[in-house]
């Protein structure tokens, strides 16, 4: 099922060009479920096999993303956190997963919209608190832009590879390469954030000193 998906992924990407990804990640983006491991690497795959053009792809990526988690921003700080929890479950948003992402961005603050683009689960999600603890908006933006082309980076170079060293790509192989990424990549993200919340408590702590 899931090799027929990217197969008919591949084709339409070539069919509808690089306004077919923002379209679709801007769908993955939002609350549905297309998972961006399913977009981005098959548009990696035709960059390697020179039919479309690796800026363009990874702007596209970014722009899907962005826009996608303009709309949960937008629903959730509109209709806020007691419509979003009692009716998420008729679009696909559990309960639990809302939580997580609650969670998150309540630890670690706005930059959790950045890193928070990085993470499985979180990543679509992230939104929705941001969205309901009203964020400014250009700094929602910049945030999500950011990890949003991180991620879509990533993605695009696992297609990449795969497309310089195969005649189909796989769905297996794909999921095989971004695990491979994240293990790597979810320690790097830990000692990040454990810098980041230090740093802050330093520059707090100083700015007390100062005052008294």
């Amino acid at each position: 099922m899931v090799e027929r998906l990217i197969t008919w992924l591949l084709t339409t990407l070539l069919t509808l060009g690089y306004p077919g990804i923002i379209v679709l990640m801007a769908i993955e983006s939002s609350i549905l479920p297309l998972p961006s491991e399913l977009v981005m690497p098959p548009a990696g795959y035709w960059v390697a096999k020179g039919r479309m053009s690796l800026p363009v792809v990874l702007v596209c990526g970014t722009a899907g993303s962005v826009i996608g988690a303009l709309v949960n921003y937008w629903v959730a700080q509109l209709l806020g956190r007691a419509f979003v929890r009692r009716f998420g479950r008729y679009v696909l948003l559990s309960e639990r997963s809302l939580e997580r992402a609650e969670q998150y961005f309540a630890s670690h603050g706005e930059i959790s919209t950045l890193i928070g683009r990085l993470l499985p689960v979180i990543r679509h999600l992230i939104s929705i608190p941001a969205g309901i603890a009203r964020m400014p908006l250009a700094r929602f933006v910049t945030y999500t832009a950011i990890g949003a082309f991180a991620w879509c980076a990533v993605l695009t170079g696992i297609g990449y590879f795969l497309g310089q060293h195969e005649d189909v790509l796989r769905n297996e192989e794909v999921r095989h390469y971004v695990t491979r990424v994240l293990y790597v990549l979810i320690p790097l993200i830990l000692a990040g954030i454990a810098s980041f919340i230090v740093l802050q408590r330093r520059r707090r702590t100083a700015a007390v000193a100062k005052s008294t």
